[in-house]
């Protein structure tokens, strides 16, 4: 859902609400209504406001994300390794769905998790 997908980019950019908000220009409560869900359709001039400071596109933040590697968060990725890589790339190309690889990252943030634990 888009306010899940707006939470996780302001998390990663370390914004609090407020801060986003401030930024954007937009309300802090629409934002808030927003990342919990209980807004799920945003307006578009909502939308184009907050991209600036989340430092994506419009077309980046309203996208499912198909590319694998876009879907790690960064502190993900430097745990793949070419190799592994390598193998991912070669799973798309044999067929492997895009439910079958959020399974495989859920394992790997969870895997990273435990590690960090």
């Amino acid at each position: 859902m888009i306010g899940e997908r707006i939470k996780k980019l302001r998390e990663q950019k370390n914004y609090s609400i407020t801060e986003l908000a401030e930024h954007a220009k937009v309300s802090k409560s629409y934002l808030s209504n927003i990342e919990r869900n209980l807004n799920q359709n945003p307006s578009i001039h909502f939308l184009m406001k907050i991209t600036k400071p989340l430092d994506v596109s419009i077309e980046e933040l309203l996208s499912e994300i198909d590319n694998f590697e876009n879907q790690l968060e960064k502190e993900d990725k430097e745990y793949l390794d070419k190799e592994m890589k390598n193998i991912i790339e070669n799973a798309i190309v044999e067929g492997i769905n895009k439910e079958d690889f959020r399974e495989y990252i859920n394992y790997i943030k969870f895997k990273i998790w435990e590690k960090n634990q």
